[in-house]
């Protein structure tokens, strides 16, 4: 006996001894480097930027050049919800980027003296009017001739480019207003299926347009729960993937929208019983006994055929419903003012 319970508090200690060991053992640091880099890599808008993640003993040092200060932010929160993280050193750079160059005058100058090589030279038509002048009789008159330089039309400077397309941060708590393409029903759709919808209302920063109403958006069932004919409740979670615009797809995080349908379980039981007491009066009356029976057999049957046919509330959002999520994460893209739908009549969300 005390042998076993010898064995049985050595087998407690060396347990104890290697979970102690197993919670010290320090974070891998190329792996928590990995991590992060993967992290930035997926962000759309750091995506091409060549930064540099660093760990050692826990300290996260992140190196290059990005072009705003949201994406600066952004690659910094990707740092520190990295676990293990003890602090995170940002040496990220922003340069914007630069504008083009004024053009040089000296295309100006060129123009200019094309103009002077093609007008005459005053001076010798002067001359040669002198000339004449000498040759005449000295009773004619001299006759003045006046000569109009012409001038060559300037050519029109053409139209100046449009600026270029900006890169901008939408931050996380904006709202999204979709309008669905694809319709949703709890009796059908499974848990996984894609739908696509279009943007309804355009997203805007400071009152700028950075992805127009008409988008495309698309996302995919999170969950999906079918009621039975005679008890449960169905259930539809939806949640958006990514948003396209001016050619380019962003994938996005949102809250999920969830819709309930009403439970059936209780309400059928009651519906059925009522029904099969119904017929049990009935039998009675005509003949008891035998009739009772079979008149109690003939109204649960009817109250279950009718609780059957109506079956329970399955969820049906049909195509055009206008839904509303939220960003929960910011999304960095090329702003666009223009979209396919940017002159539809836009659907209320209540609709």
């Amino acid at each position: 006996m005390k042998a076993r319970v010898s064995f049985y508090l050595s087998a407690i200690v060396i347990l104890t001894f290697l979970a102690a060991v197993g919670c010290s053992k320090a974070p891998d640091d190329a792996q928590m480097a990995s991590d992060i880099q993967a992290k930035i890599n997926a962000d759309s808008g750091l995506q091409g930027k060549q930064l540099g993640v660093q760990a050692v003993n826990g300290t996260v040092t992140l190196s290059g050049t990005v072009d705003t200060d949201a994406q600066r932010e952004a690659a910094a929160r990707y740092a520190s919800s990295e676990a293990g993280v003890k602090q995170v050193v940002n040496n990220l750079l922003v340069e914007p980027a630069q504008t083009a160059k004024a053009a040089s005058p000296t295309s100006r100058k060129r123009r200019e003296s094309r103009k002077v090589q093609e007008n005459p030279d005053s001076s010798s038509v002067d001359n040669n009017s002198t000339q004449m002048a000498d040759q005449t009789p000295p009773s004619a008159p001299t006759p003045t001739v006046t000569l109009t330089p012409t001038t060559a039309p300037a050519a029109s400077a053409p139209p100046p480019p449009p600026p270029p397309p900006q890169k901008v941060t939408v931050p996380s708590g904006t709202a999204l207003t979709v309008r669905l393409i694809d319709p949703i029903d709890s009796e059908k759709n499974q848990v996984g299926d894609t739908f696509h919808a279009t943007l309804n209302t355009p997203l805007t920063l400071n009152g700028d347009v950075v992805v127009p109403s008409g988008s495309d958006v698309q996302g995919h069932l999170a969950d999906v729960k079918s009621a039975g004919k005679f008890a449960g409740q169905s259930v539809v979670v939806l949640q958006l993937d990514s948003i396209t615009s001016g050619g380019n797809t962003y994938n996005i995080q949102t809250d999920q929208y969830t819709k309930q349908g009403g439970s059936r379980g209780k309400n059928t039981a009651e519906k059925v019983g009522a029904g099969a007491g119904i017929g049990a009066i009935l039998g009675g009356i005509l003949g008891g006994g035998k009739g009772a029976a079979i008149g109690a057999a003939a109204g649960g049957g009817l109250g279950a055929g009718a609780q059957a046919a109506t079956k329970s509330q399955q969820i049906k959002l049909p195509s055009e419903t206008v839904l509303n999520f939220t960003l929960q994460a910011p999304v960095t893209v090329v702003a666009t003012t223009q979209g396919p739908d940017s002159g539809r009549q836009k659907l209320n969300a209540n609709q």
